[in-house]
């Protein structure tokens, strides 16, 4: 064996170079299968490359600790490294310069990310963005898994361990995927070829843990042998994979699967926030002449929506949400959201000034909202559309300076005539609850000349918006009361004039609709005036605020209707309450005396505790988060010195801890020519150790080494090992010598020297390799007893072979 071949040998720890190959190989290609699950939640590979070089970095680290010989603490230490000074360019390239310097962000997201980027990738509407930092879960898992799997791979005598860490990676891309899995069959079908691949391979070339080698006798045989159990295996893997994949595409199951993003994002309830009618006379009362938001690119006769609004419990009409499946559930934002609308085309955009609330200002049925400026990745990942009722929300809350585009379809305009022929959709509403009683007889009333459904649909609008008269109950004007209870709707409909605005007709027209079993839902929005159509921007305020009634018709869709009255339609008679019937006054007797009350004692205010406790908490949360970005920073601008001084400590470690004392004695010498190749000393490779003492002596001006270096020659080609107290002494000596190296130093060339990079990658690191080799075969050689002279110097042919 040649010098070069034994030094590769040894410092793979005697693995053959073929077994390392094939361990990195297959922990990549498991890897690798799992990750691909990470595909439909990034709708495509974009992850890839984070991934992927989270896995390579990986595998890189857990070699280099194997090669090495490193403990699980420099391992560590040495992926935290890794994950700072690769993670931007793979993981937040968007926070770099040139895509591949970290900023000062960069390391900010890396170190805040390592705890937060699994929630937000959980809590993001799937398919997720790499621009809002979300590559850094994969790029950060295959890292991890990379390492912990290749050093299982790696360091262990039976492999199948590491089989573990690639099987809680493939369980975890599932479980923070989505419920549409990615070629699922192929995947599983890979990552198992793959492992019980590598496993026989691995049981093939180890023929000496079996019971009979299949190395005696015969090696073409053995050979053959071999080949025949590679080809065997193969095959029975091909055949069981490609069963595998034909009969799952019969038996796979037809229920989605579960995942954690089903279970970490909170249902959406739209009930869990206030009817957006209920803010009507708000906004005509505070916004007559403030804009709300302004519409750019809004149609002739288009109007824009809030809400569509269908369920009546007698205190409110609100908004249905018919929950998964159906067609008015509300799902998160996403594109292509109504791929079947018939219509006209269209492109809004929307700029938010003094609006603030949750219901988002939209036309027709919408395939896209887009959100430009302000909180905009807050509103896109919370921010839930109904396709069935047209209707969105956005659980922050728009607020001034949001601004959005909304792609969308604008129904054609429908007109009474065309829907002489038409049926009512066949749509199922809820059933409307504390309904006025009086409203069913009257339904009846109004329609009983009526024809055609349209006919029956008009009368209601014409008798609200004929027989009533308008009013907001502003400063001013008549007496109207705000809301849409049922109280509200009974005094409308049954006192001597009616008098109110959109709100309460539109109620009334939808109750007396379902009254009738006619399907109707309110909608809230906003449109502009007559004179003002058509133009290129729409400022909707208080004034252009209104409600209407939307009825289904077979082959129409929803089509709107308005039973408000004209706004000048106002009663004379300002006075419009109804009538007292007075009763006959009666000398009533003087009420009883009350007894005084007892108040309850005051109690202490503890909020200006409470406050104070919030305060500190924050206050101790922010030093904590500024104190672990400040420590990371520190971490990742020490780590090559720590990584530097890691790997001397190492190799002091195992120079001093080897396992002959001769070998010792050899490690002491070769840690102290270290030490003065890192203060300056040049010393020739292959040098002899009186040749490398004599150039240390000098450079160094270190007379005690020669000595040393006698010592070291006898201990180490001595006919006996030396002891342990031998070991020692020398050790103490060379501590001695590296010490007095320092003292004689500056404190700048103390630090260059520990820093210093000679020694390890050069100098008498790469000659002292083969001064050991030939040392421990000659001390071998004159130590072995009786067969050849102790003179001799040249080993055996079966040591050398």
């Amino acid at each position: 064996m040649s010098a070069a071949t034994m030094n590769a040998s040894s410092v793979s720890g005697a693995v053959p170079v073929r077994r390392w190959l094939l361990d990195l190989a297959a922990v990549f290609v498991l890897l690798g299968a799992a990750a691909v699950g990470f595909w439909p939640s990034f709708a495509g590979g974009s992850f890839l490359v984070a991934a992927f070089g989270g896995a390579l970095l990986g595998i890189a680290v857990a070699a280099l600790a194997a090669w090495r010989g490193w403990g699980i603490l420099i391992i560590a230490g040495l992926t935290v490294a890794v994950y700072f000074v690769f993670g931007g360019a793979l993981a937040l390239p968007h926070t770099t310069v040139l895509g591949v310097v970290p900023t000062v962000e960069t390391l900010q997201q890396l170190a805040i990310g390592v705890v937060t980027s699994w929630k937000q990738l959980l809590t993001t509407v799937a398919p997720v963005s790499g621009a809002d930092g979300h590559f850094l879960v994969p790029f950060l898992l295959m890292l991890v898994t990379a390492v912990i799997t290749a050093s299982l791979a790696l360091r262990l005598r039976h492999p199948a361990w590491a089989l573990l860490p690639a099987g809680v990676l493939l369980a975890a891309v599932i479980a923070f995927g989505t419920p549409e899995p990615f070629v699922p069959v192929i995947q599983g079908a890979v990552f198992a070829v793959a492992g019980i691949a590598w496993l026989a391979v691995r049981q093939i070339w180890a023929p000496q843990e079996a019971a009979v080698s299949v190395g005696e006798g015969d090696p073409s045989r053995a050979r053959h042998m071999r080949m025949r159990r590679l080809v065997s295996g193969a095959v029975v893997l091909a055949v069981a994979a490609g069963a595998g994949v034909a009969t799952s595409a019969l038996t796979a199951p037809g229920e989605v699967r579960h995942v954690l993003r089903d279970t970490i994002i909170p249902p959406f309830n739209v009930h869990d926030y206030p009817s957006a009618l209920q803010s009507f006379r708000g906004h005509v009362r505070d916004a007559s002449d403030s804009t709300l938001f302004t519409v750019r690119g809004l149609p002739e006769g288009a109007r824009v929506r809030l809400a569509a609004m269908d369920e009546f419990d007698g205190q409110v009409i609100n908004v249905v949400d018919g929950g998964p499946g159906s067609s008015s559930a509300f799902t998160p934002i996403r594109s292509n959201m109504s791929p079947d609308a018939e219509g006209v085309p269209v492109t809004l955009q929307v700029d938010i000034d003094g609006y603030d609330d949750v219901w988002v200002p939209q036309a027709g049925l919408v395939s896209e909202f887009r959100f430009d400026e302000g909180d905009a990745d807050t509103l896109r990942r919370n921010t839930f559309y109904s396709t069935g009722s047209a209707t969105a929300v956005a659980t922050p809350g728009l607020r001034k300076g949001d601004s959005y585009t909304v792609d969308t379809v604008i129904p054609a305009e429908v007109t009474v005539e065309q829907l002489t022929e038409a049926e009512f959709g066949a749509v199922r509403l809820p059933k409307h609850e504390n309904v006025p009683e009086e409203l069913s007889t009257l339904a009846g009333e109004i329609v009983s000349e009526a024809e055609t459904p349209v006919e029956q649909v008009q009368a209601l609008a014409d008798f609200l918006s004929e027989d009533g008269f308008f009013s907001h109950g502003l400063e001013g004007e008549v007496l109207s009361r705000a809301g849409h209870t049922s109280e509200r709707i009974s005094t409308l409909i049954g006192g001597d004039q009616m008098i109110g605005d959109d709100e309460q007709y539109a109620v009334a027209m939808a109750l007396l609709a379902g009254e009738l079993g006619i399907p109707a839902r309110v909608v809230m929005g906003f449109y502009p005036d007559e004179k003002d159509a058509g133009a290129a921007d729409f400022a909707a305020n208080g004034e252009n605020l209104h409600a209407w009634v939307e009825v289904p018709f077979d082959g129409f869709g929803w089509v709107p209707f308005d039973p408000t009255p004209p706004e000048d339609q106002v009663p004379n008679d300002q006075n419009t309450k109804p009538r007292a019937d007075p009763k006959p006054q009666v000398l009533q007797p003087p009420p009883p005396p009350q007894e005084p009350v007892d108040l309850p004692p005051t109690l202490p205010d503890d909020r200006e505790s409470e406050d104070e406790t919030t305060n500190i908490a924050a206050i101790l949360g922010a030093i904590l988060l500024i104190g672990g970005i400040s420590l990371a920073i520190i971490a990742l601008l020490a780590s090559p010195f720590i990584i530097i001084g890691a790997w001397k400590a190492s190799r002091r470690r195992a120079r001093r801890m080897a396992e002959r004392t001769a070998d010792r004695i050899a490690g002491g010498w070769d840690e102290l020519t270290d030490r003065a190749i890192d203060y300056g000393a040049r010393l020739t490779p292959g040098a002899t150790r009186g040749e490398e003492a004599t150039l240390v002596a000098e450079s160094l001006a270190v007379p005690t080494v020669t000595a040393l270096a006698d010592r070291a020659d006898a201990d180490v080609f001595g006919p006996d090992d030396p002891s342990q107290e031998d070991v020692d002494a020398f050790w103490n000596e060379v501590d001695g010598i590296v010490v007095g190296l320092g003292s004689e130093a500056g404190f700048w060339k103390r630090m260059k020297a520990r820093l210093s990079l000679r020694s390890v990658l050069g100098g008498s690191a790469m000659s002292s390799g083969f001064q050991n080799l030939k040392d421990a075969a000659s001390a071998r050689v004159r130590r072995e007893p009786g067969t050849i002279d102790n003179s001799t110097t040249e080993a055996p042919e079966s040591e050398t072979s």
